[in-house]
Formats: structure tokens, sequence, C-alpha cells
């Protein structure tokens, strides 16, 4: 009795065996990213004790500079959902010679990234009726922030913004988010205004 049980038992294990094998031929496969879903685009004021206002998305939260160095009207505004941060500072001017300066440093900190860039565009804005003036970088390549532009009114207020992504820099597998996200900046531009 304990011999059929045996054969029975190795007659189950041996038929689970080479029915779990199937025959079929396992090869590895291709290296994959995660599937990104953008919300829809729907924009909140921004409104503080700042010198100037614009319009940003509504998944995004805006949150003071608290970092050492930091000054007034600093704010980091914040993507949690891409793990990016568009980093805004803003300088009261003082002199031509310090409008000068910032504009030069703008561009400067643009050009840090051509190391790794394989492409820096210039697109200069310009809205006359709200006294708004500047450039935006567009960095293509893997470089850490893949864009950056400033606005001044040439005599008093200057504001400079720089887009990092908290992640390895991939232009191929970030370019979709890059693109989602440009809008929103070209948007925050359209709805930028100074205060005085």
């Amino acid at each position: 009795m304990i011999n059929s049980i045996i054969k029975a038992l190795f007659l189950v294990f041996t038929c689970f065996y080479f029915l779990s094998c199937g025959g079929g031929h396992s090869s590895p496969k291709p290296r994959g990213f995660f599937r990104i879903d953008f919300p829809a685009k729907k924009y909140i004021h921004y409104e503080s004790s700042c010198p100037f206002t614009f319009d940003y998305p509504d998944y995004a939260r805006p949150i003071v500079d608290t970092s050492k160095g930091a000054e007034p009207c600093w704010i980091n505004l914040e993507f949690p959902q891409f793990n990016g941060t568009l980093h805004i500072s803003y300088k009261n001017i003082e002199s031509a010679k310090m409008y000068h300066q910032l504009i030069e440093d703008a561009r400067d900190f643009a050009y840090k990234h051509s190391v790794k860039a394989t492409d820096i565009e210039e697109f200069v804005i310009n809205i006359p009726e709200k006294r708004v003036g500047g450039v935006f970088y567009n960095i293509e390549g893997n470089t850490a922030s893949s864009s950056q532009f400033y606005l001044t009114d040439t005599n008093r207020h200057y504001l400079r913004a720089a887009l990092y992504f908290n992640e390895v820099p991939r232009a191929d597998s970030i370019a979709p988010v890059i693109k989602f996200v440009n809008y929103d900046l070209q948007k925050i531009i359209k709805t930028f205004r100074w205060k005085n």
C-alpha cells in the first residue's frame, strides 16, 4: 500500500514538473519606463507680498525658500508628481551695473550646462504692455536643468527661474515631462505681472 502511494505521488510530481515547464522559451523583457499620467491643466493665481504675480498649475505647490542664503521673495514651485522644482529668485535692481550683472549671471547659469547640453536655445521674451522682458533658455540633452528664464522691467525688478528634476538626467525618458511642464512655464510668463 505504501509503495502504491509513493508511486502515485511520484507520478503526480512528474506530471506537474513536465506541465510546469511548458516547453516555452523565455527571453529577457525590454527595459521599460513608468507610465506617466498627466493631470488636467488648471491654474491658480499666485499672490503674496512680493512685487509680482503669476498663474501656476494647481498640481504645483509654491513654497517660500527657507534655505541658507535665501532672500525675500525666493520661491520654490514644487511639482511633486514629477519630482521637480522651479526655483524662483527675485532681486530689486539698485543700479544699471547691477542690472547688467544679473543679466550676465542668468546667461552664465544657463550656459554652465553646455558641458552636457546638446543644444541651448534662447528665446527673447517681450511683453511691453506689462513691462516684462527677458530670455527663456531651452537646454537640451542630459543636463540637470532643462529650462531657465529671467524676467525684468529693466530698472526696478528682476526675477530668475530654473527648472530642476530630482532625477538622474536622461533626456529621452524625461522629455514628455519637460514638454508638459514647459507649457506651464510659458503660462507663468504670459500671466506674469509686476505690481508696481
